[in-house]
This record gives structure tokens, sequence and C-alpha cells, in this order.
């Protein structure tokens, strides 16, 4: 994966003339200004970091554009990068923000340790922070927006089971497909799926299989793994894959021994590829996540913060690290199977263009995509 970024001096020039500035697929910039109102031209900076564009489409097709919509429609600056899963880069790409005159700076961590690092450089400058899908474990971000991420897992353990059922397994073996150990998220999703599974495992409805994490969610890993899993567990019933592209490593090592549609895999993301996976049965469901939603709520705490507000949050989580209540918005995802794909071009997530290519046109018509 190469993993360079938009050139520092060009980015760090463009910034100062406010112009806009587009790297290549390592590392993207977007800015915008507008002075449209009074109060946008008071209002600061947002600076975002998304954390690559490989584990998942959703950063580069959703979260940026949806971002940026809110951010023109508030007219306010922002910052947009991608760090491309470079740590090194991340805390570069912050180190810049807040050079440039961030007041805002929202982060999607590439795990814990680096994102305390960027969040406590920042609030030392006086930049308010923004935990953004991932909370930052000991961070002490002002605020974090992200989706209830142990339902998430909740609904694939639940989806799992419920394709294990319709297909009438017996005491099937289950492999774990787990995403990265330095990704809170994937510690929540675990916990979600194993209070669905966990019990059955316990009562002998099913048995426990392969249970290994991901790093850095990287699905060619996955494949790896998975590959060995079946070498050494070839009767592996169902897969618990924490999301689509893990989800699509697996299919693609079940598609080379024949096993693709007999063995159900669950996934997350509700990304084109998943989805088209699930039309074609060889995906179990996956969890559709609203990234609008996410996207327009943590939007709306950065314009404020931008405007020197201080916004209120409906809710809380506790920090596990530190014990405290960080102010939260989370979301409520959604389980998709085949009969529901239909919801999400409807929400205008993907389109029916992407979707229903080639050989999928039919099955979309099959499944009710307008």
């Amino acid at each position: 994966m190469r993993k360079g970024i938009l050139s520092l001096t060009a980015a760090a020039a463009a910034l100062a003339l406010g112009l806009t500035a587009c790297g290549g697929d390592s590392g993207q910039t977007t800015t915008s200004t507008s002075s449209a109102t009074a109060s946008a031209a008071k209002a600061g900076k947002i600076g975002v970091i998304l954390p690559d564009s490989k584990s998942s489409a959703r950063w580069e097709t959703a979260d940026r554009k949806y971002l940026e919509e809110a951010f023109k429609a508030a007219g306010v600056q922002y910052d947009i990068q991608n760090a491309q899963n470079d740590k090194t880069a991340f805390q570069t790409i912050a180190d810049q923000m807040i050079t440039n005159g961030a007041t805002v700076l929202m982060i999607v961590n590439l795990d814990s340790g680096t994102g305390k690092t960027v969040i406590e450089k920042a609030k030392s400058q006086g930049v308010a922070t923004i935990d953004y899908d991932r909370l930052t474990l000991g961070g002490g971000a002002a605020y974090y927006v992200s989706f209830d991420n142990t339902k998430v897992g909740t609904l694939q353990g639940e989806g799992l089971s419920k394709c294990l059922t319709d297909k009438k397994a017996e005491e099937p073996i289950v492999a774990y497909l787990n995403g990265s150990p330095t990704d809170n998220n994937a510690t929540l999703f675990k916990s979600g799926y194993d209070g669905v599974l966990k019990p059955k495992f316990d009562a002998g409805e099913y048995v426990k299989g392969p249970d290994q994490a991901v790093p850095d969610w990287d699905n060619t890993q996955a494949g790896t793994i998975f590959e060995q899993m079946l070498t050494e567990q070839p009767k592996i019933a169902g897969v618990l894959a924490a999301n689509d592209g893990l989800g699509n490593a697996a299919i693609t090592v079940l598609k080379k021994n024949n096993l693709n549609g007999k063995v159900p895999v669950t996934g997350q993301d509700a990304t084109v590829q998943g989805l088209q996976n699930i039309l074609a049965g060889d995906q179990c469901m996956t969890v559709y996540k609203a990234v609008k939603k996410e996207a327009d709520a943590a939007a709306k705490l950065a314009v404020a913060l931008a405007k020197g507000e201080k916004p209120t949050a409906s809710g809380s989580v506790k920090d596990p690290e530190t014990g405290q209540d960080v102010p939260a918005e989370l979301m409520d995802p959604q389980a998709i199977y085949a009969e529901n794909v239909k919801d999400v071009v409807a929400d205008g997530y993907v389109t029916k263009e992407e979707l229903c290519t080639g050989d999928f046109a039919e099955k979309c018509t099959e499944a009710g995509i307008q």
C-alpha cells in the first residue's frame, strides 16, 4: 500500500492562500473558504483527518463527501486529509493543520496511542477536539460522534445466527474474523456479537472455531488468515467477519473451495461490494450505518466549536481507560439482508447505477431495487 501523502510544502502553501488543493489516493486535501455570513467569517478553521482508503471504501466515498457538504453549507473553512494508515503522516497532518490555523480538529484515530498524542497536542494549543467514529482511549476529546458499536456487533451476531438457522445448520463451527486490535470499535463489535454467540457456544448449539483479529483491518491479511483457518478447520460453517472487506476476503477463499453461498458470512458498512455479495447469495448480511447522519452530527458540533460556541451532546460514553464520561452523539445501525438491500439505495448511500452493474442488474430487479 502506498503511504505517501500530499506534499506538505505544497499543501501548506495552498492552505495559506485559502485555495483548494487535491492530492492523489494516498492523501487528499480539500479546503473551502466562504464569507457568506458574518458568523462564518468569524469562525475558525476545521481540520479533519480520515484514517485510510483501503480498509473500507466509506471514508472517501461517504464520510469525506458528507462532511464537505455540511461544511460548505455552513460556510466555514475546512481541511480534510487522509492519513492512509500511516501513523507518522497522521501526526504530521495534525501538526500542519494546527500550524495553519485549525481551531477544531476532528480525527478518526489509527490507534489510541497516536490519537492521544494528537489530541493532547491540539488541546495544548487551544484547539477543540472531536473523536469521529472511533473513541481515542485516554485521549480526552471534547466530543465523540459514532454509532452504537456494541449494537453493530449484536446485529452481526443475530444476523449470523439467523442465516445459520435458515440453512438448518447443526452444531455449526463458527469462525471469527475480528477487526484491528488497535481499534476500540473492533472491541465493541466483538462484545456485541459475543453477547449473541457465546451463549450458543456454551449451550453446545454452536462450536467455537478459530478466532483472530486482522491487523489494521487489512483485507489482504484477512484472506491469508482465513485461508489458514479453513485449512486447519475445513468444516467451518459460519464466518463472523467484522466488516464487508474482511467478509469479502473470506468469500474469496470460500469461492476457491466451492463453499461460497454454503457458509454464511457477515459484514458491515453496506459497501457496494458487500451489497453485491449479499445479492449474489455469498454474504449473509451487512450492517448499514447511515454515515450522513454521523457526518452531519459531527459537522454540527465542529461548526459550533469553530464559532466559539459550547454545544451540548445528547448522551455520553465512558472512556474505559480513564473512567471519564465523554459527551457523545451515537447513531443507530441497521441490519441489511437480501430483502432490504433496497433500503440502502433508497437512502442514497449507494446508487442503483453503482450497485446494479452487469450480472447484478437482474438480481437488483429481483430485490425490488428501483
